[in-house]
């Protein structure tokens, strides 16, 4: 991958906006198609009809999603399948390698690692013209998911307590495998790299925003965990 130019001043240059936004689109398509299909599998695992149905509805508000997505992507005259592949293997690896065990760890999952990357894309959305950052914050809004898994967690954890620590190492462990998979997709697609790292709108991307950011997500991801009633 070619190294972004800098001005000498630490910013880097902005990302071509075309492959930037295909990329993004792309992958939060591809995301939001395999949560969909994570959170029908979960329902198998939920300990009552009605935890079921929650999951389902869950499920289709993240189907929902991703058809949105994918028009916005063949309106932008993108093949939607084309825009999804290069992350379909990054992806499942992910959730092949954090296959939840059970209900509460799916719980978690869903609530830290899919939290996780909606904090990611909103950072990213702040550099994308007006119409592609009021869907992608469209497509994150909230299904209820948050507060279901808060209660569901906390109602174990306090019926058990001794499930609180194995379920942290669970948080802790999703972070580091979702860490560890965008780097492989940086190191892949570089219009993405660049939008993360320059943005779209030629402004650059200063170098102490970029750790700023790492702060935010990293703070997120703690009260999330906290929000448990888990140690980050």
């Amino acid at each position: 991958m070619s190294t972004p130019a800098t001005d000498g001043a630490g910013l880097f240059g902005p990302a071509d906006p075309s492959a930037a936004v295909s990329d993004l689109l792309g992958l939060m398509a591809c995301g939001e198609l395999m949560a969909f299909e994570r959170l029908a599998h979960d329902a198998t695992l939920a300990p009552s009809m009605e935890d079921k149905a929650e999951l389902a509805r869950m499920a289709v508000a993240e189907f929902n999603h991703f058809v949105l997505l994918r028009a916005r992507l063949a309106d932008l005259g993108v093949d939607p399948g084309a825009a999804m592949a290069p992350f379909v293997g990054p992806l499942t690896e992910f959730h092949q390698r954090t296959a939840a065990g059970n209900w509460l760890e799916g719980l978690v999952k869903a609530f830290v690692g899919d939290g996780l990357a909606a904090d990611f894309y909103r950072e990213i959305a702040e550099h994308l013209d007006h119409s592609t950052r009021d869907l992608v914050r469209g497509v994150l809004d909230d299904t209820g998911h948050s507060a279901f898994a808060v209660d569901r967690v906390r109602a174990a954890i306090a019926a058990d307590p001794r499930v609180a620590g194995p379920l942290a190492l669970w948080g802790r462990r999703l972070v580091g495998e979702a860490l560890t998979q965008a780097q492989h997709v940086a190191a892949e697609r570089e219009g993405l790299t660049a939008l993360v790292i320059g943005g779209v709108d030629g402004s650059g991307f200063d170098l102490n925003e970029i750790g700023r950011m790492l702060t935010r997500l990293t703070d997120a991801h703690s009260a999330r965990m906290a929000a448990l009633g888990l140690e980050s």
